[in-house]
């Protein structure tokens, strides 16, 4: 299945190409999904078995995180990779805490087969280099483990890739789908609905899931 990354020339064009830690210096102590939106990001965690409920301790990454990681639980370790210290200091489930742009480097500071689980909440849209971000979370991650990527219809728009401001959400869980796929070492993506559909009021939550191979 072609995804419209194929399809045209700019798909990782952005609006405002400035350094996003500059975008980012001010910390946004807020949530940028709604609460029926959060509790079933939080539940899809749960299902997972990676947060603090789960029957083994976990070492758990979030990338793109700020100050809540929208789990349930505090797993054993929680790494929180993001933009703004002063978030990621206000994260109160955070054991480790990584300031990186991963549009300037997208290498992940950490072992190989290091991390149990890796999340990125409603962000994924903003990377310029997804591909490359993702393969690094497969060299971190353990034979197994989950990898979740989330999202819904609310963004920056100047900071958001061209590619995905110009598709659907149907759209949207099918190029996550080909980043997981060209990254390699994933198991076939998962693409979900988590919250109701039909006249549902709410922010949408989708959810796009595989393990490590």
């Amino acid at each position: 299945m072609s995804t419209p990354i194929d399809e045209f020339a700019g798909f990782f064009d952005r609006a405002d190409p400035s350094p996003d830690g500059e975008f980012y210096s001010v910390p946004r102590l807020v949530t940028h999904i709604d609460d029926r939106a959060i509790a079933a990001v939080a539940a899809l965690y749960a299902e997972l078995g990676v947060d603090g409920d789960a029957a083994q301790p976990h070492r758990v990454l979030d990338l793109m995180s700020s100050w809540t990681s929208h789990l349930v639980s505090a797993p054993a370790e929680l790494i929180v990779l993001g933009l703004n210290q002063v978030e990621l200091d206000a994260n109160p489930m955070a054991t480790e805490r990584i300031v990186q742009d991963l549009n300037l480097d997208p290498r992940l500071p950490l072992a190989d087969r290091s991390v149990d689980a890796v999340l990125c909440c409603v962000s994924v849209d903003y990377l310029i280099h997804p591909v490359e971000v993702l393969a690094e979370a497969a060299r971190v991650m353990r034979p197994g483990a989950a990898i979740a990527i989330t999202f819904s219809n609310r963004c920056f728009p100047s900071k958001a890739i061209r590619g995905w401001l110009a598709t659907d959400d149907a759209a949207h869980g099918a190029i996550i789908g080909e980043y997981l796929r060209l990254a390699g070492g994933f198991t076939p993506a998962e693409i979900t609905l988590r919250t109701p559909s039909g006249n549902y009021r709410g922010d949408p939550l989708y959810a796009v899931v595989c393990r490590r191979r």
